[in-house]
């Protein structure tokens, strides 16, 4: 790996595990905050909707054109939901139920159970992702190093409801299928600019008809400012990446033959 490479895999671990602290932050004290935290699927919205703009905004920068085709929109409709939509409410609302002192670390080592998930998914659902014992023992070796690092008290974590681990178990499962899903843009042509754009596009507009079917934030107390800014997006990463990156995070998967991002787990 050349030190961009380590540059660029830092800064994504950096902006990935940073979501889930702005995550607690933003949904601390809901629902029985008096109006201090957002709801989920408020944050959701939020987050992919400032994240459409932005990326919109770094397409025209680069000159590259808007992704076009029926069939393209609905690929992105797709990932939206799995990679977006639907992790997002859970984590979110996991988070939600669980102590603000363990709800960062708690949600990020569950969901560094989502590689354990994708081998699983890969070796049933794909022909070149068959389960090998390596792959087995890395993704144990990844959950204790992890679990390490992060040092929760156990006492805490007991007293979790069983919907916060279930919420963000549930995240890592459907990450799974997203990782696998996203493979299909390479084939269609798709750039990882493009697919960045497409898929959180696709999860504003659906988030958008959600909250107003369903949260209907109007008939809510307005959240504070700081649960409000920790909603704002992370999931921009790595749109400004090489030719050849991952279309579901764009990380650059290419720079060495051994490396590849978390997404695809070879």
């Amino acid at each position: 790996m050349t030190r961009t490479d380590w540059v660029r895999l830092l800064s994504l671990s950096l902006l990935f595990g940073g979501s889930f602290f702005f995550g607690a932050v933003a949904v601390k004290g809901w629902p029985a905050g008096a109006g201090n935290g957002m709801s989920p699927l408020s944050v959701v919205a939020l987050r992919v909707t400032v994240a459409s703009l932005a990326l919109l905004l770094i397409l025209r920068m680069i000159g590259i054109e808007l992704p076009k085709g029926r069939a393209v929109w609905l690929a992105f409709f797709g990932m939206g939901l799995l990679n977006n939509v639907l992790p997002f409410s859970l984590i979110f609302f996991g988070q939600s139920q669980m102590p603000a002192d363990v709800a960062t670390g708690l949600a990020a080592i569950l969901n560094a159970t989502t590689p354990l998930f994708t081998v699983v998914v890969a070796h049933l659902l794909t022909a070149d992702e068959k389960l090998t014992k390596l792959k087995v023992i890395g993704i144990a070796l990844g959950l204790i190093g992890v679990t390490t690092m992060i040092g929760l008290d156990l006492k805490s974590t007991l007293s979790i409801s069983p919907l916060g681990y279930g919420a963000c178990l549930g995240a890592a499962f459907i990450y799974a299928f997203a990782g696998l899903f996203g493979r299909r843009f390479k084939a269609m042509g798709v750039k990882p600019e493009q697919a960045a754009f497409g898929q959180v596009t696709a999860s504003m507009i659906m988030m958008l008809a959600v909250i107003l079917l369903v949260d209907q934030p109007w008939t809510r107390a307005i959240p504070g400012a700081v649960p409000i800014a920790a909603g704002a997006p992370h999931r921009i990463r790595g749109a400004r990446t090489r030719k050849n990156a991952c279309h579901r995070c764009a990380f650059p998967i290419a720079a060495v033959d051994h490396l590849r991002c978390c997404c695809h787990l070879a």
